[in-house]
């Protein structure tokens, strides 16, 4: 595979600022998060921002002494860890009044309290006190995805930002999402979702949570504002820890190469359904809930199926792996020998029974192939930033001054979105919400 050859200074111009751009975002194998087995985290007050001008109060988990997040850290630990957790309460409320008490649940883990710090009672859980603390405790028993999340007045809390993510890892390895052969990955990418009614946060903002008392904001819930991740698109692609979004450090881009497999986590961190789509491919369920879908011990996913769109739940978590390999698209994705000498390339495939280049992933059976249609002249065409001048998976072609710019490897694109239309949206305002893209890169082009 040949990437087209740039001919002139100005297209070189273009494109490295273009690679610029692109700088920003960062999409790694790995998800971020924090690791360890003992994890301080501190109840906060904060502000996050959304991409049509909004900024809203947040009550968040921060790591340490750091600031609120939204949502808080995803803790990432080791199957059969003996995690502790502490909670210390420092939240303030309007007017200066007395915070309410804190708490954190742990769906899927068997908690205990530590007896040195035990908090005060609660209806859930115990909890703790304004300025006082309580540590939570648990063996990582099972690998899998669980969130965790306030279990004190949890609909209020839960929707100022109280939640969160838990990623066990099997003691199989760090690039598997359970301890079977079928639950390998290459990259992994979460999309834990939450929606936000700002009238709540206007509320406590002005009067503490006593404002929401006398309203019907909970029972009449309206939320206006979609995130992945804490982040509305289209700030879900930014680096993660931009300084701009000091309190929403996530981003959510997902980045592969043909072929690899990407696991998506996708966590129901609020109150709504969420109906998660991804174009390009089917993805594989393959566990809810912490759970591998098996019939038996030892026998892998064998229940999991095929989705073309993730129905995320509140509270509930879905382990599912993506693969793009360009197989059934009907051309080539690198281009033919008829479309220039810089496009001729082989397609080698030393297993039989897999049909796929061992070094691009090409399929072998579409080699050669020409692209179906003609295309329009650019004079013809409406340009999106991610369009990179060329059908042709690796190649960049030229486009008008000002045009593209976010592709710079000639990538393949796809909108990843809720597939309730009105979650892709900022307070109306389209494009935005619970919304981001899938970069599927040509082989042998780093990804971060």
């Amino acid at each position: 595979m040949h990437m087209r050859v740039i001919k002139t200074a100005f297209q070189v111009t273009v494109l490295f600022a273009a690679f610029l751009l692109l700088l920003t975002v960062n999409a790694g194998a790995m998800i971020n998060g924090i690791t360890g087995t003992t994890f301080n985290l501190t109840a906060k007050t904060g502000h996050i921002s959304t991409p049509d001008g909004g900024s809203y109060l947040i009550w968040g988990y921060a790591n340490g002494t750091g600031l609120a997040q939204y949502p808080g850290p995803t803790l990432i630990v080791n199957q059969g860890a003996l995690v502790r957790v502490k909670l210390t309460n420092n939240l303030t409320v309007a007017g200066g009044g007395t915070p309410p008490n804190v708490s954190i649940v742990f769906p899927g883990q068997q908690v205990t309290i530590a007896s040195a710090d035990p908090g005060v009672p609660g209806i859930l859980t115990k909890e703790a006190a304004s300025g006082k603390t309580v540590t939570y405790q648990f063996t990582a028993t099972n690998p899998g995805t669980y969130t965790y999340y306030s279990g004190t007045d949890s609909a209020l809390q839960i929707e100022m930002g109280f939640m969160g993510t838990i990623i066990v890892r099997p003691t199989k390895g760090a690039n598997f999402a359970y301890n079977h052969q079928d639950a390998k990955f290459d990259r992994e990418t979460l999309f834990l979702l939450t929606e936000m009614d700002p009238r709540i946060h206007q509320a406590v903002e002005n009067f503490g949570p006593a404002g929401v008392v006398g309203t019907d904001y909970l029972a009449n819930y309206f939320p206006v504002l979609w995130f992945i991740n804490g982040r509305a698109a289209p700030d879900t692609m930014a680096e993660p820890m931009a300084p701009w979004l000091p309190y929403q450090p996530y981003n959510c881009m997902p980045m592969m190469h043909p072929g690899e497999k990407l696991l998506m986590r996708v966590v129901g961190g609020g109150r709504d359904l969420h109906p998660f789509h991804h174009h390009g491919s089917h993805a594989r369920v393959i566990a809810r809930d912490g759970q591998l879908l098996a019939s038996a011990p030892n026998t892998g996913p064998d229940l999991s199926t095929e989705v073309f769109t993730i129905q995320s739940q509140p509270g509930s978590t879905i382990d599912a792996i993506f693969e793009w390999t360009g197989k059934g698209l009907g051309w080539d994705i690198y281009g033919t020998a008829a479309d220039g000498p810089e496009f001729i390339h082989t397609c080698n495939d030393t297993i039989v029974v897999d049909g796929f280049d061992d070094a691009t992933h090409e399929y072998c059976a579409d080699h050669d192939k020409p692209f179906p249609v003609t295309l329009p002249t650019n004079q013809e065409l409406a340009f999106g930033g991610f369009y990179s001048g060329s059908p042709f998976l690796g190649s960049l072609n030229s486009l008008p001054p000002g045009q593209g710019g976010l592709n710079p490897n000639g990538g393949y694109t796809y909108m990843w979105h809720s597939h309730t239309e009105k979650e892709m949206v900022n307070y109306d305002i389209f494009p935005g919400g619970m919304m981001t893209m899938l970069l599927i890169e040509a082989p042998g082009v780093p990804i971060n």
